[in-house]
C-alpha cells in the first residue's frame, strides 16, 4: 500500500496579498466568529461562552486571547477575589456586525434553516433590511440600537441558560447579567 504525503495546513495565508486573507488569519478559526457573535448579543463572561457554544474549554480560552490581543474584545476585571473577568466588544468587534449578519442571512437562504432571530430597529420596531437598514427611517441602524427579538425557529424551551435569557427581546451589546443566565 502506497502512503500519499499529506502536507499540514498553514496557519496563515502570508503569500495572499489580500485583505479577505488578512481577516481571515483574525477570524477564520473555526468558532471564532461565533464568539464574537455572542460576545455582540451581550455575552461577556467565559462560563457563558462555554455554555451557550458548548465549545472545549481549551479552544476557548486560546479564541478569546486571539480576539483580546487582536483588540477585537477586551477583558475586564469585574471581580477581585476571586480574581474574573468579562470580555466586552471594542469598536473592532462592532465593525464585524454586518458581516456576521449577512452570513447568517446566507445561512438561512441557502441552507433553509428557521430564522431564530429577527433584528429590529429599536426606535420604530421595523425588521432590519438586508444591509441593516431601516426601511421605515431610512437609514442603517447603529448597533446599540439593534433590537434582537426570538424568531419562529427559536426553541421556546433551551436547555442552556444564555438561550434562555435571549428569549426576552434586547438589544445587541446590552450585557446578558449573571441574573439573567
Amino acid at each position: 500500500m502506497a502512503t500519499v504525503g499529506v502536507m499540514a495546513l498553514g496557519k496563515d495565508y502570508a503569500t495572499q496579498e489580500c485583505s479577505i486573507a488578512r481577516a481571515l488569519e483574525v477570524v477564520g478559526e473555526r468558532w471564532t466568529l461565533l464568539v464574537v457573535r455572542d460576545a455582540l448579543y451581550g455575552v461577556r463572561r467565559y462560563n457563558d461562552f462555554l455554555v451557550h457554544l458548548g465549545i472545549p474549554r481549551a479552544v476557548l480560552a486560546a479564541r478569546l486571547q486571539a480576539l483580546t490581543a487582536e483588540g477585537i474584545l477586551q477583558k475586564r476585571r469585574y471581580q477581585e477575589s476571586p480574581p474574573r473577568d468579562e470580555y466586552v466588544v471594542t469598536d473592532r468587534a462592532i465593525a464585524l456586525w454586518p458581516t456576521l449578519r449577512s452570513l447568517g442571512r446566507w445561512g438561512r437562504e441557502h441552507f433553509g434553516e428557521a430564522q431564530l432571530r429577527i433584528f429590529r430597529h429599536a426606535d420604530c420596531g421595523t425588521e432590519l433590511g438586508p444591509y441593516g437598514e431601516c426601511p421605515t427611517c431610512g437609514t442603517v441602524v447603529p448597533v446599540p440600537d439593534v433590537l434582537m427579538v426570538p424568531g419562529p425557529g427559536f426553541d421556546p424551551d433551551p436547555a442552556d441558560p444564555v438561550s434562555r435569557a435571549l428569549l426576552k427581546p434586547k438589544r445587541l451589546l446590552e450585557p446578558i447579567e449573571a441574573g439573567q443566565v
